[in-house]
């Protein structure tokens, strides 16, 4: 338990980490490397190239330090980043690496200002913090072991089938090797799979939306092909480079992003490879038989780039579901296609007042559809989304 004073002196430094900024955690992480290069083969190390995972960890220092109070208030936060290390399988011994290094960045850093008083309130937040992410992490470890079907750790699988969806897009459905049941999930989760590409040095973990539903037996994940490069390594292997009955690792489903049955009007919205957790929903749904209306709106770029077109239009057989699309650049004679931007000014219908929105796509679409739904008044507790990669507020 912090006392009043480490939590007094803990909030004294938020204005030295806004002044440190960004390159406190760009520090870190290169401090980290150095001396724990093995961690590279926990982290996306295309997140560090981007910059993103550094920009990711700042706000949440920053947030702690705010809130360090009143830690309620982050639970979402927590839960969020819980759920994306047990994809990872992250483990207690991690976190007293990290906050070594993080302690030591600060000392850099800092220097004269880095005091023994801000050293031992800063020792003392980081053990308290590190100490829930550990708590919930391994209740959520212990329950997945537990379930039917569930494991703990990475599970070896083979790849036994592999689908085009669209131009960039390739689905590819795994079987547990030990030919034993697997856990379900929610429609919305995502799980962690581990490979070393040909042309990695270090093994690479990544986190893949389901795009069907929990049967007992597979997973399907559906993957976008990224440029070639850093950032595009593991989806061009699993594109090309990984072949039928080829082995990887899987870790559990996990995310905190996933369809709840509010008995509501359901809509989902999603641009990009960001439909494919919006699959999952409308699979679920059917396989119910959802007595709401449901309605999905996807835009892409696109008819070569238009995922699971197909499968929407049998979904309406079994659903009372509407759908339109957007091609950014394609005209298409379809009532049904509009062209350009996400509109849904156009759209006729839209449960405002009492529907469920899902949104999962490139963090400007979902802005920009967001900031539609609330100028329309839908309150914020009824719009859902999911970020791919490190979270970023919206």
């Amino acid at each position: 338990m912090l006392t009043e004073s480490q939590i007094a002196t803990v909030k004294s430094t938020i204005p030295l980490l806004e002044d440190v900024g960004h390159s406190l955690t760009q520090h870190f992480y290169q401090r980290m490397f150095k001396h724990n290069p093995e961690l590279k083969h926990i982290f996306n190390m295309s997140n560090q190239h981007s910059g993103a995972q550094s920009l990711a960890l700042f706000n949440a220092i920053a947030a702690y330090a705010k809130h360090i109070d009143n830690l309620p208030v982050l639970t979402q936060a927590v839960e969020k980043i819980a759920q994306k290390h047990t994809s990872l399988f992250i483990q207690a011994d991690h976190y007293a690496i990290v906050g070594h290094h993080l302690i030591e960045t600060l000392r850099e850093l800092a220097q004269d200002a880095f005091t023994p008083e801000i050293e031992d309130a800063w020792t003392a937040a980081y053990g308290q913090l590190a100490d829930v992410f550990i708590q919930r992490e391994g209740a959520l470890y212990q329950a997945r072991a537990e379930a039917e079907g569930g494991w703990k750790g990475a599970r070896k699988f083979r790849l036994i089938e592999k689908r085009i969806e669209s131009e960039l897009v390739k689905s590819l459905i795994f079987e547990p090797i030990d030919q034993q049941a697997v856990i379900g999930f929610l429609p919305g989760q995502y799980l962690g799979i581990k490979v070393q590409p040909k042309n990695s040095e270090y093994e690479q973990i990544r986190q893949y939306s389901l795009s069907d539903t929990a049967n007992g037996e597979t997973y399907r994940i559906s993957v976008k092909r990224e440029a070639m490069g850093v950032p595009g390594i593991v989806s061009n292997y699993l594109h090309d480079g990984l072949r039928l009955n080829d082995e990887v690792e899987l870790f559990a489903p996990a995310g905190d992003f996933f369809f709840v049955d509010r008995n509501r009007p359901v809509v989902t919205l999603s641009a990009g490879v960001g439909l494919t957790p919006m699959i999952s929903i409308l699979e679920s749904l059917a396989q119910k038989g959802y007595p709401q209306p449901v309605m999905h709106l996807h835009a892409c770029e696109n008819h070569q780039q238009h995922s699971f077109k197909k499968r929407v239009l049998q979904l309406t057989q079994a659903l009372n579901l509407t759908h339109h699309t957007w091609y950014n650049n394609d005209h298409s004679e379809d009532p049904l296609i509009h062209h350009g931007l996400m509109d849904l000014s156009s759209i006729e219908n839209l449960p405002l007042e009492n529907g469920d929105f899902y949104l999962c796509g490139p963090i400007g679409f979902m802005k920009f559809a967001k900031q539609q739904l609330e100028t329309f008044g839908v309150s914020t507790d009824r719009i859902h989304y999911e970020v791919f990669g490190p979270h970023q507020d919206m």
